[in-house]
């Protein structure tokens, strides 16, 4: 039971944790790249610098930020009247899942920004100056235009970032939460972790690593599959 569980969490995690962080780092990236927005640069450096830290002190900010009593995300509640939505952020087992996934996506969202932006950086200025004298507002220039010129991109990321969620996960869980409260948190690794290490079930735990591994495998290539397009050219 406590496998299904672990396997559950992982679930939630890589798909949730990967479509916003995806769909974040796309739209800012966007935004910094086509608009003229004062202080862009700055911007740049504020995004990636979650990226640079260690993921043990990513686990004590958050830790901090979700604390019930003077925690930043209560407090922000507590200021602006809405008392009902304070939570036991890391004690709530129906919601501490989600309070690790808000902390995987503040921490690759800058990266993947970056990345991001270097593909829209360099798409010919051309290719929308033409658009624009069709009469393609910007959501069509960014459907037509830029999503598909950077598709291959996101590829390459999407499937890069489900490899690094199942690992990052494992670190920040053990971190922040221990896999608790009840095992609400225990992902994968952790749970592979604490058999082969902690309960001295090292052939169980080697057993776990084997599906892990097998998952992983077939997942990326399934996500590759279904991703896959024609490579468009400029």
């Amino acid at each position: 039971m406590n496998f299904i569980q672990s396997f559950q969490n992982s679930i939630v995690l890589i798909v949730l944790v990967a479509l916003i962080t995806i769909v974040l780092a796309v739209f800012f990236a966007a935004i910094l790249t086509k608009e003229n927005i004062f202080g862009s640069n700055f911007f740049r450096i504020i995004f990636y610098i979650p990226n640079i830290l260690s993921i043990v002190v990513i686990a004590g900010i958050f830790s901090a930020v979700y604390d019930p009593a003077s925690g930043l995300l209560n407090s922000i509640f507590g200021v602006i009247s809405l008392e009902s939505l304070k939570q036991m952020w890391l004690g709530n087992q129906d919601i501490v899942i989600y309070s690790v996934a808000g902390a995987l996506v503040w921490q690759a969202v800058g990266y993947y920004m970056v990345m991001y932006m270097s593909s829209m950086a360099s798409i010919p200025k051309s290719y929308y100056e033409a658009a624009s004298l069709e009469g393609a507002g910007k959501m069509k220039q960014f459907t037509s235009i830029t999503l598909p010129l950077i598709w291959n991109n996101l590829r390459t990321t999407l499937t890069f970032y489900i490899i690094s969620t199942i690992n990052l996960s494992f670190l920040l869980v053990k971190a922040m939460t221990g896999g608790g409260p009840d095992g609400s948190t225990e992902v994968f690794l952790s749970y592979m972790y604490s058999q082969a290490y902690g309960n001295s079930t090292y052939g169980y735990g080697m057993a776990i690593g084997v599906v892990i591994f097998t998952f992983s495998f077939a997942l990326a290539g399934i996500v590759s599959y279904i991703t896959k397009r024609d490579v468009l050219e400029y």
